[in-house]
């Protein structure tokens, strides 16, 4: 049966027309309660949803539509390591790679948490070896830059949790993070590093990704010209699967830091893909940051579903997204630590749930994954929260903040702090003022979620992830979609590669539409002028 002809979403819809000229201000003058009764709490991490346009009846029939789409026998699916990744015939089993070792997780026959440990005790040996200077370059000194070069899930995810942690990072160790392959980014990453102090990891599952290996081949260049052929042993270490590959790029097999096929690259940050994180935090930090993922795993897992956090962020989102319009959400973080937090979950949600077809293959009738987008407060503020509280699109929002400062004096906390409260509020209730013109009207109603915190540590950076990974399952499940397959991103990457060889060669004839024609003719007229290195 098509999702939107099951009585569970028929009556979601019919709920949300009949109760469209609600207002949360209402809603809030009915139940004086609300704001306390609203909440949820898991993993250290509270979540505050009275401001959401929901009463008992909606998350009634939400939860009724989750027990319908069987939500809760998918989950434990997931866990025990089925196959829940369709069309890769994948097992999805990022919550292996925060489990204790005493934990029992198989997957085609294999207990897999005895080589995640393995991996993990590896990571944290070459992790103290470079930290505490028994790894040095191939001239003896000692490591102090560390240059992180992957792409997609192999640099948000590390290049987040850096940011995030950098409280806790050595601070005598320079990190930097290399995506794009736009040779700028690689030429500034290291424009000021001095070769015999820097190690790079290279980041590819399968050591093919075509961005990251013209980056890697940049960062050989750059290494050999300095230090010669035989440094790179001593300055590459890779974390990959393919080991023959990292062999001839001339890494030694010893070095590389291996995962499965069962970790999705937006799914791995706490995997070997988190071995620059875990050289800035150390081994027992990185430990912290996995048991916060592990904590809220196992909350998701266990909590009822009126209670469990990634499940109602999960349900809100359908409604928001499917019962009131919402088509793109807001992520607020109001910690400057996470100014990365929201190109991170860009990844997360939009990768896993832009879909436009059901796990049978079939076209989908309704809207899928909303457009997620964000910056820290209080910047945001003087950006584009104009949209939010006046302008005709609905954004759905999550304000993120914590209770204890990292840095700084607690009352300039208290004044980051009163603006998230502040603006969860004003968005909620707007203000009305037949005094005032209609320019300086204020409609409210606009739905929102605030995640608090305790404080911003490795703990809580965790939790705060796997409460999103978790969300973003739910979706999928509801959507009926696939969450773990990202077939999308494919076909501009294999156009690219004609085109390279097209650009390369200005006698090749050109078989594209006449507008990318005339792009190519013009980039091979005026796009050789040479780079430059001032």
């Amino acid at each position: 049966m098509r999702l939107v002809a099951r009585p569970e979403w028929q009556a979601l819809q019919r709920h949300a027309e009949a109760s469209g000229g609600r207002t949360l201000r209402g809603l809030f003058d009915a139940d004086p309660g609300r704001g306390e009764r609203l909440a949820a709490e898991g993993a250290g991490l509270y979540m505050d949803y009275a401001k959401q346009r929901v009463d008992d009846e909606t998350l009634r029939l939400l939860f009724a539509l989750a027990e319908a789409r069987g939500l809760e026998a998918r989950r434990e699916a997931m866990f025990e390591g089925a196959v829940v990744n369709a069309t890769e015939d994948r097992a999805a089993l990022h919550v292996a790679l925060r489990a204790p070792e005493d934990a029992r997780i198989v997957t085609g026959g294999e207990d897999v948490v005895p080589a995640v440990h393995a991996v993990l005790r590896r990571m944290a040996g070459f992790s103290e070896r470079v930290r505490d200077g028994r790894w040095t370059g191939a001239d003896g000194r000692r490591i102090r830059n560390i240059v992180n070069i992957g792409i997609g899930g192999s640099d948000l995810g590390p290049a987040m949790a850096y940011q995030a942690l950098r409280h806790y990072s050595r601070r005598d160790l320079c990190l930097r993070f290399v995506s794009n392959v736009d040779p700028a980014d690689f030429h500034e990453a290291v424009r000021d590093l001095d070769p015999g102090e820097t190690l790079f990891i290279v980041c590819s599952k399968t050591f093919t990704t075509q961005e990251t290996l013209a980056n890697a081949r940049a960062a050989r260049a750059w290494c050999v010209a300095a230090l010669g052929e035989d440094a790179v042993a001593r300055h590459f270490v890779a974390v990959s699967t393919n080991t023959e590959g990292v062999r001839a790029f001339g890494i030694d097999p010893d070095n590389m830091f291996g995962f499965w096929d069962w970790v999705g690259g937006r799914y791995s940050m706490d995997s070997a893909i988190g071995l620059s994180t875990m050289l800035a935090i150390g081994p027992e930090r990185f430990r912290e940051l996995l048991d916060g993922f592990h904590a809220m795993d196992l909350h998701f897992r266990s909590a009822p579903m009126a209670r469990n956090l990634p499940v109602l962020h999960g349900l809100l989102a359908i409604w928001n997204t499917n019962f009131l319009g919402a088509g793109s959400h807001a992520v607020l973080p109001y910690a400057d630590y996470l100014a990365r937090f929201p190109a991170y979950l860009q990844q997360l949600a939009m990768e896993s749930n832009g879909k436009s077809v059901t796990v049978d293959g079939e076209p989908v009738d309704y809207a899928t994954c909303p457009v997620v987008w964000g910056e820290p407060g209080t910047n945001g503020q003087h950006s584009f929260y104009q949209l939010l509280h006046q302008g005709t699109p609905l954004v759905a929002c999550d304000f993120i903040g914590f209770c204890q400062p990292l840095a700084g004096e607690a009352g300039q906390h208290d004044l980051l702090m009163a603006n998230l409260f502040a603006q969860g509020e004003a968005l909620a209730f707007g203000r009305q003022d037949p005094g005032l013109p209609p320019h300086r009207h204020f409609a409210g109603n606009r739905p929102s979620t605030t995640l608090l915190g305790d404080r911003l540590t490795p703990h809580a950076l965790g939790a705060l992830v796997a409460l999103y990974e978790h969300s973003v399952f739910v979706q999928g499940t509801i959507w009926d979609i696939d969450s773990f397959d990202q077939w999308g991103v494919e076909l501009g990457k294999q156009l690219a590669k004609t085109t390279e060889a097209e650009l390369a060669d200005p006698g090749a004839a050109l078989g594209h539409d006449s507008s990318t024609n005339a792009l190519i003719r013009r980039y091979r007229e005026r796009g050789k002028g040479g780079a430059t290195n001032a």
